[in-house]
């Protein structure tokens, strides 16, 4: 795998663009992320959020530009050029570890079970190492004591914090985060904001879409605004709360600050 130099970004995006049923989503968008950096995606709903992540991870097929995650172009495209090989997808897939709404565990599966499969299927770690490995994040993340048990036994919070042990397992460059919280129960909310917290004093590079504004604006440096499938802001949360309150961007900001002071 080729490193990424100190000045180079780790993921770079140009230009891309994705359709569903000639509705344009996503309009020419590109930035990029270094690494450490920890970076949100913000915006109303039905602004391409989420779609974004899904085709940066691959879940959707772009329609055009470009992704290149260390220097090395990404995609269904690049893949299909080389090897055509399904397997050459599912490594690339795994460089951007993805954390989804709704947890997508195997229920037939245990915890341990659930993080060691992408290890020992995708990157061929032997399942041994890979069992060690998982049973010292499970520690990591508080759930050491469920290694041996089903999804279902869990609370919601507990079974998202699952998903992100099995991301992390994966030991990718950059995760991805779709609204981690959104499934959750009011209480359970911040045990795994806490744990997306750790991860980011730790220095783990992240994409994270969430509408808790409160946790974006304290944990992510650069904030990626969305509206009607464009990048219509990005910068530094201090740098958006000073934009002019008659941008759009402003006004959803301003609505985002009122729910810190719980006004």
């Amino acid at each position: 795998m080729t490193g990424t130099p100190a000045h180079a970004p780790l993921l770079r995006v140009e230009g891309l663009c994705k359709s569903f049923r000639g509705q344009q989503i996503l309009s020419d968008i590109s930035f990029e992320v270094r690494s450490g950096e920890v970076v949100g995606l913000i915006g109303r709903s039905g602004s391409g959020k989420s779609t974004l992540l899904r085709c940066l991870n691959m879940l959707e097929l772009r329609d055009a530009g470009r992704i290149r995650l260390s220097g090395e172009e990404i995609g269904f495209e690049g893949a299909r050029r080389r090897l055509g090989s399904s397997r050459v997808l599912a490594r690339q897939r795994a460089r951007m570890a993805m954390v989804f709404q709704h947890f997508n565990l195997w229920p037939h599966r245990t915890v341990l079970q659930n993080v060691t499969e992408g290890p020992i299927a995708v990157l061929g770690v032997p399942r041994e190492q890979a069992s060690q490995q998982a049973m010292e994040i499970l520690e990591r993340i508080g759930l050491k004591t469920k290694a041996d048990v089903y999804p279902v036994t869990l609370s919601g919070g507990q079974q998202q914090r699952v998903s992100i042990a099995r991301a992390i397992a994966m030991q990718p460059q950059l995760m991805l985060f779709d609204e981690p919280t959104s499934a959750l129960d009011p209480e359970l909310v911040d045990e795994v904001l806490a744990v997306v917290a750790d991860l980011a004093q730790g220095g783990t590079t992240m994409l994270i879409v969430t509408h808790e504004m409160r946790f974006a604006f304290e944990v992510c440096h650069r904030i990626l605004y969305l509206e009607h499938g464009l990048i219509a802001d990005d910068g530094t949360p201090a740098a958006l709360l000073q934009r002019p309150a008659d941008t759009s961007v402003r006004t959803f900001i301003d609505r985002a600050a009122r729910t810190f002071s719980g006004s």
